[in-house]
């Protein structure tokens, strides 16, 4: 534990992007070792910067609903370790959020990783965190959440839930119908035996 202690007190320091940020470095992130699940998401939002708090915004209203849990289980990092692509909010543009900034992955994914010993399931959310965690073969978004059961359920790719993939929810609706259930009935597998 005082290990864990120790890597997120120099995560939450971190100031190697500072200079390419719109605002100070926040890291954003919750992690404990015995969590089951790791959300392996992209980067905190403008709402979680000023926050700080791991989807705290209408992504995260989303996201819990998808899962079937409330937030006294999702804020519980000894049973959820959301963990970004990128810790810090990268900034925004005319389309949304910036990308995750890179120097953040190289330098803390592996070392947050290793700390989680007891995962059981990741859900893989949005376009850099399927590109890191399912390297090959190149997918579209659309193409590796809808080959979802190829690594389940260990693995589970998902959309973002962004308000912004509206579109693609009402295109996709067998993701809500066939995925989610799924999803729901292994998340509370695995979060109620604590």
């Amino acid at each position: 534990m005082t290990s864990t202690r120790n890597l997120l007190a120099q995560v939450r320091a971190c100031t190697i992007c500072a200079p390419d940020l719109p605002h100070r470095p926040r890291p954003v992130v919750q992690l404990d070792s015995h969590a089951k699940i790791l959300i392996a998401g992209q980067a905190p939002g403008r709402k979680v910067h000023e926050t700080g708090i791991a989807f705290n915004d209408a992504s995260g209203e989303r996201l819990r609903s998808w899962l079937g849990i409330g937030t006294d289980v999702f804020y519980d990092p000894r049973k959820i370790a959301p963990v970004p692509m990128g810790l810090c909010f990268p900034g925004s543009s005319k389309g949304g959020d910036l990308p995750p900034r890179p120097e953040c992955a190289p330098a803390w994914r592996d070392q947050l990783l290793a700390a989680l010993t007891r995962v059981e399931l990741t859900l893989v959310i949005g376009r850099y965190a399927h590109d890191y965690h399912f390297p090959r073969p190149a997918m579209s978004v659309t193409e590796r959440v809808r080959a979802w059961s190829k690594s389940w359920p260990y693995v589970v790719p998902l959309p973002h839930p962004s308000p912004r993939n509206n579109l693609w929810m009402r295109r996709n609706p067998w993701f809500e119908s066939e995925l989610v259930p799924r999803l729901q009935e292994r998340v509370g597998d695995l979060v109620g035996d604590l």
